[in-house]
């Protein structure tokens, strides 16, 4: 999708949120929407495929404040003109409309001051005369994205981790020409090195667009390098730590700005996406900000009472008192010993108890089992499921 497109889309529609939302609205509403569309909850769904292309697409340009910005301008300059009539709204000349002299009188080459208008869209469509600035400007990274492994315990306390990365950059062997070695490019003569030309649509109202002679890059190689074939792009392999915050969840993309790769012309480089995935405990669970634990204790400590040490994910072991006549799958709370949480506060540790029962008793233990149920013969714990009598 090229920024030419923007106008004719509704990305806030598309989010379902209104055009004032806040950044943090927008971007719940799109894990929301991103989630519920996400082809691998729906494979096959060629319809949930094209929904979350559209969330997405629509995402990457209100979700970024720049870019946003850019939306927003030109939806709102561009709504004084009639769609696709090549005149402004409520003209009556039917003369022919060019935006390109529209844009080249607002701040364009032969305008006194700049901005306005002219830099505005110049700068979304590469038209005007700021079309060879454009070439010459910096540009930023690609964004990559890569998955990390983690250990559950890591995935609490956080974890400084080694990632290797593989992002483009320019060719080694021609530094980013295309051409090979011992030549240089020429400039495009089709756009003369803008990298834009004009396109009719409809036959009144014309538009810029990428030069098809050279594919936007303003200039033609003769001789292509051997190696990236005259695209003057390569791969660039290396490893870098990476911060995995404590706290994670599996599943979690974490970004780290920066750590994408490098800008061309004296761009920034462009952000890390992290994908993680975290092991299980052989002990712990999770439930959110809290850990969980399911511990056994005999018949003997849920019926008379106990006080029994229990183990903790990082740390020494904690007392639970268990009070007497606890009942199988009674939870307790011990506070402080979870999950990290962003405000600096941790979350709790759930104790779940599972009342053993042996499989095996000895001679000792089996008399003292009868002799119990001697003891409450007459209490029926069934008695409740007959009082009701037949419906």
């Amino acid at each position: 999708m090229t920024n030419a497109d923007w106008a004719g889309k509704d990305f806030y529609k598309t989010l379902g949120v209104a055009k004032d939302a806040s950044a943090a609205d927008i971007k719940k509403a799109y894990r929301t929407l991103a989630r519920a569309n996400h082809p691998d909850s729906h494979p096959g769904d060629k319809a949930a495929e094209e929904r979350f292309k559209a969330i997405a697409e629509a995402y990457d340009v209100v979700g970024d404040a720049e870019k946003r910005k850019q939306y927003d301008d030109l939806r709102t300059y561009g709504g004084g003109f009639g769609p696709f009539t090549g005149q402004p709204t409520g003209a009556g000349s039917g003369q022919p409309f060019d935006i390109n002299d529209f844009l080249g009188g607002m701040g364009g080459s032969g305008g006194g001051a700049g901005g306005g208008l002219g830099d505005l869209f110049g700068g979304m469509f590469g038209g005007g005369g700021g079309g060879r600035t454009r070439q010459s400007a910096p540009r930023r990274g690609q964004d990559i994205e890569t998955d990390a492994t983690i250990s559950f315990t890591d995935a609490i306390e956080g974890v400084t981790v080694s990632l290797r990365l593989s992002s483009d950059a320019p060719c080694p062997d021609c530094s980013g020409t295309g051409a090979r070695a011992g030549t240089v490019p020429r400039v495009c003569p089709q756009c003369e090195g803008v990298g834009m030309v004009a396109a009719s649509v409809g036959g009144a109202f014309t538009m810029n667009e990428t030069c098809p002679g050279c594919r936007g890059r303003g200039l033609v190689v003769d001789d292509p390098c051997p190696t990236c074939h005259g695209s003057g792009r390569g791969t660039s392999s290396r490893t870098i730590s990476a911060r995995i915050p404590a706290g994670v969840k599996d599943g979690q993309r974490i970004r780290l700005r920066g750590k994408g790769a490098s800008g061309e012309r004296g761009g920034p480089p462009g952000d890390l996406y992290v994908n993680v995935k975290v092991s299980g405990h052989a002990l712990f669970g999770r439930k959110g900000d809290n850990l969980t634990l399911e511990v056994p204790v005999s018949f003997a400590e849920a019926a008379l009472g106990a006080d029994i040490k229990v183990p903790t994910l990082a740390g020494a072991p904690v007392t639970v008192k268990i009070p007497a006549g606890t009942p199988n799958g009674r939870t307790f709370r011990v506070r402080g010993r979870g999950v990290q949480r962003k405000d600096g506060h941790k979350g709790d540790l759930l104790v779940t108890v599972d009342v053993h029962v042996p499989a095996v008793l000895n001679d000792r233990q089996r008399a003292a089992v009868e002799a119990y149920r001697e003891a409450s013969a007459a209490a029926d714990l069934r008695s409740n499921l007959f009082a009701g009598g037949s419906r």
